[in-house]
């Protein structure tokens, strides 16, 4: 029961997020000293996969790369952040199922283990049952040899029967 619950709340949370982004990709172009980070960072994004795309293509990679002007670097630079917005809650709902599956995996492994525990116990127990039962035995095996078979199954104690027989005179 609790696992499509927190199914639905992670995909709840994912759902929630890309609102979140959308909303922090309207605020971070406000921003001066942000805006101005955020277009240098649109700016090397640029580069890299402008270059990127030339080595893939076969094209020459020392052709120099013009910048972007500043609304379509900070256009893809907000696009950047919100979609590492998502991608982050992504990967943090996806790091708490991993750590909540491995804690369910130790329970599991440590019930086993007590279990196993139990049968081991038992198992001694049994063993030492059985000893016990096997040294009784080898008394009564040995009483059996001393008295011979009827001595073992006299009701009698053996002194009583000795005191009964009569005493030639």
């Amino acid at each position: 029961m609790v696992l499509p619950v927190l199914k639905l709340g992670t995909l709840a949370l994912k759902t929630l997020s890309k609102p979140i982004a959308s909303r922090l990709k309207q605020q971070a172009g406000l921003h001066p000293k942000f805006r101005n980070f955020i277009v240098s960072i649109a700016q090397a994004n640029h580069r890299v996969t402008t270059q990127m795309q030339r080595r893939l293509y076969g094209h020459a990679t020392s052709v120099e790369i013009r910048p972007l002007d500043e609304e379509k670097a900070v256009q893809a630079a907000v696009d950047l952040l919100g979609e590492a917005f998502v991608f982050s809650v992504a990967v943090a709902a996806l790091y708490f199922e991993v750590q909540r599956s491995s804690r369910s995996e130790a329970k599991k492994e440590e019930l086993r283990r007590q279990e196993l525990e139990l049968m081991r116990e038992r198992d001694e127990a049994l063993s030492r049952e059985v000893e016990s039962l096997k040294s009784k035995i080898q008394e009564l095996e040995q009483l059996a040899r001393g008295r011979g078979l009827a001595g073992v199954f006299s009701l009698r104690p053996s002194h009583v029967e000795e005191a009964k027989s009569p005493t030639p005179a």
